[in-house]
């Protein structure tokens, strides 16, 4: 069986940045278990492992575009501190969620006077390339549940209310 369309991967990686700095890891966890063909995991990742069999081993190199997108100054915000009312204290590097033009949005707070906070919306790994070093080690077919909503569903359900 190899990675199609519908098919849950089961994946060991390790994720580098171009400095070779370990970003994120599956090493001592449980392997990353996604829907092929759903937009689980970032396009070039995807697109990498389409076709590929339980013990292949790849490496891949992801530019911006083909990962979490290119920097968007635009996506920096100041904002009056009187927005975040109700929140005693705000520092750098903690996360809201905001209600955005483009949906729901995760920001991180860059900057914090008296007066203003400045936000931005980039992933924080925007505008970087991203060295993959997968194992594929399971592939399976995906249950009607999981194809229903869209991702895999660990044991014991998804704890979503549908």
């Amino acid at each position: 069986m190899n990675i199609a369309d519908k098919l849950v991967a089961s994946i060991h990686y390790t994720l580098t940045n171009d400095e070779g700095e370990v970003i994120d890891s599956s090493a001592g966890h449980a392997p990353l278990d996604y829907i092929q063909g759903l937009g689980n995991i970032i396009p070039g990742l995807e697109n990498a492992l389409n076709g590929k069999a339980v013990g292949d081993k790849l490496q891949v190199v992801i530019e911006p575009v083909d990962g979490y997108g290119e920097y968007n100054a635009e996506l920096v915000q100041e904002l009056p501190r009187t927005m975040f009312e109700g929140v005693d204290t705000i520092e750098v590097g903690m996360a809201f969620q905001a209600q955005t033009a483009a949906g729901m949005q995760v920001v991180e707070v860059k900057e914090v006077d008296e007066e203003t906070v400045t936000i931005d919306g980039n992933h924080q790994l925007a505008g970087q390339r991203l060295h993959f070093d997968v194992e594929v080690v399971a592939i399976r077919e995906a249950s009607a549940e999981e194809l229903s909503h869209g991702h895999v569903h660990a044991a014991g359900g998804c704890g979503h209310d549908h």
